[in-house]
């Protein structure tokens, strides 16, 4: 318990809401404010080589203060441990304001926004063409494609490329084709049809995307 003993200065520990590969999300209270929080622990030894992995998400959630990103209030680090102190872990908060909680695998370019990308992380389904490809890549344009995935899933209830057999989801996603439901609106319809290009150099800008209209 010695590697706790810093952060039982400051809180109390309640139950455990969450575990992982190689982390547990335990629910908190912070002594003096009485703040719930949730404290993500991770253990070093398991961590192995993810722990460069895990510094990366640690400075990104540092250097990024906005209303719909949980914050990350306080980082603890013992010989064995890695406690990262969070806003409370819940996906929506009192206001239902969305939270983005999870920052594992996040990268930071090298260079500018035009530095190009070399890693395929994520899941297959809302992975961009270019990335299940293995080319390089810019990341706000296959992040475009990823929020496109997911807007549709919010809108229609399904994904907009989907199959249990592997080749055939990447030969779907390569092609480009989904069904429009009939009771999309005609600007929805059209900004799906924007974020979904195959060709991320066709495919709408994060700038455009954020003036667009329907947004």
């Amino acid at each position: 318990m010695k590697d706790y003993d810093e952060l039982l200065k400051y809180y109390e520990l309640h139950e455990t809401i969450g575990t992982g590969g190689f982390a547990k999300v335990k629910l908190a209270c912070h002594i003096l404010t009485g703040e719930t929080v949730a404290i993500k622990i991770m253990d070093k030894n398991t961590l192995g080589s993810d722990l460069p992995r895990i510094k990366t998400e640690i400075e990104a959630l540092k250097n990024l203060r906005h209303q719909h990103i949980c914050q990350l209030y306080h980082v603890l680090e013992t010989a064995n441990k890695i406690f990262m102190v969070l806003e409370e872990n819940l996906l929506f908060d009192e206001y239902h304001k969305l939270k983005l909680i999870d920052f594992g695998l996040c990268a930071k370019p090298k260079g500018n926004k035009d530095y190009h990308l070399q890693t395929c992380c994520g899941s297959l389904a809302y992975a961009a063409p270019e990335l299940i490809q293995g080319k390089s890549y810019l990341g706000s344009e296959a992040d475009v494609w990823s929020m496109g995935i997911l807007l549709y899933v919010l809108m229609c209830g399904f994904l907009p490329f989907d199959d249990d057999n592997v080749m055939a989801l990447y030969k779907k996603i390569m092609r480009g084709k989904y069904d429009v439901p009939k009771w999309l609106s005609p600007s929805s319809i059209l900004l799906l049809q924007q974020m979904l290009q195959v060709d991320p150099k066709k495919r709408i800008s994060m700038k455009n995307l954020l003036n667009h209209p329907w947004i």
